[in-house]
């Protein structure tokens, strides 16, 4: 039996999840997720105005004119939400009064919820079919995708109420999981805080996954993740380690110091995900953030068929 406060938190977030997804599917794309499986179906004759980035060389040079290659699209797509589990995404600091309008989410996994449910619903609505991975330091449940809204909302009670066993964030174990199970291409959301500590390997096999499937990486962030507020002496946990560190929050050397070391790991990620051709989104929990996501998908979905 499910508990009755279970429920309501099931259908709130399963409501704002497809609140979301109507306005995704709302703007001038047919889907904000075909595109990327293309199947090859012939060649053509070169002609001005085709992209030059389709011209088949072989053929080219075979028949000594320009060729160019023509796709069809596939009517289907395996669409995957990677999204972290870790412990860190029980944070979250937006105001209340900004919770209770829907412009904002209670904590970082909540937020998660909501983006992945929103995405899943686009999925199945358009077609495909759609799967889920929570990780944390480790695997910590796989759905099978499919194409159903009963399956999406089973897909939200997995993310809402599994309880981790792991408490840090290791990207390389879900990627490796990611990569044997799925044989053809996918379109593969990440949805993580990016905080994993073994950063070398975890981007190295990021841009590696890239190369098989189309990668799209959604970065969850709270406010006080960048900032920190003047409290005066205070205890803060790192809520994976548990290392527990006293801080002097009315220190302006210290609250400078908390925005540069964030402002410098922002603009790391930036330079990571552009090297791997990997489309990067923050995502906050106390600001409005859908019709940037579909700006976002809508010049992904463009990238995705140039």
């Amino acid at each position: 039996m499910i508990p009755a406060d279970w429920l309501r938190r099931l259908r709130h977030v399963e409501v704002r999840a497809r609140l979301v997804s109507e306005q995704l599917l709302g703007g001038r794309l047919a889907s904000v997720f075909k595109g990327r499986g293309m199947d090859f179906a012939d060649v053509r004759e070169y002609v001005p105005g085709d992209d030059v980035r389709r011209i088949d060389w072989n053929v080219t040079a075979r028949l000594r004119k320009p060729f160019i290659k023509r796709h069809v699209e596939e009517r289907e797509l395996v669409v995957m939400l990677l999204v972290d589990a870790s412990a860190s995404g029980h944070f979250g600091t937006a105001p209340e009064s900004a919770i209770a309008s829907g412009n904002a989410a209670e904590t970082k996994r909540e937020l998660a919820a909501i983006l992945a449910g929103a995405l899943a619903f686009s999925a199945v609505r358009d077609g495909d079919r759609c799967g889920l991975l929570l990780f944390t330091d480790r695997i910590e449940r796989y759905v099978p995708p499919r194409k159903t809204r009963p399956h999406v909302t089973r897909l939200l009670h997995e993310l809402l109420f599994t309880t981790p066993k792991g408490q840090g964030t290791a990207l390389v174990p879900a990627l490796h999981f990611l990569n044997n199970l799925l044989h053809r291409p996918a379109l593969v959301f990440v949805l993580s805080d990016f905080r994993d500590p073994d950063e070398a390997a975890w981007t190295r096999t990021l841009k590696a996954a890239n190369q098989r499937h189309e990668v799209i990486a959604l970065r969850l962030v709270d406010p006080r993740e960048l900032s920190l507020p003047d409290v005066g002496w205070a205890l803060l946990q790192d809520s994976e380690t548990g290392e527990v560190l006293e801080v002097d929050t009315s220190d302006p050397a210290v609250r400078e110091h908390w925005a540069h070391a964030e402002a410098r790991r922002a603009l790391q990620l930036v330079a990571t995900f552009r090297q791997g051709r990997i489309p990067a989104l923050d995502v906050r929990t106390d600001t409005p953030w859908v019709h940037s996501l579909q700006r976002f998908l809508d010049h992904a979905a463009r990238r995705r068929v140039a």
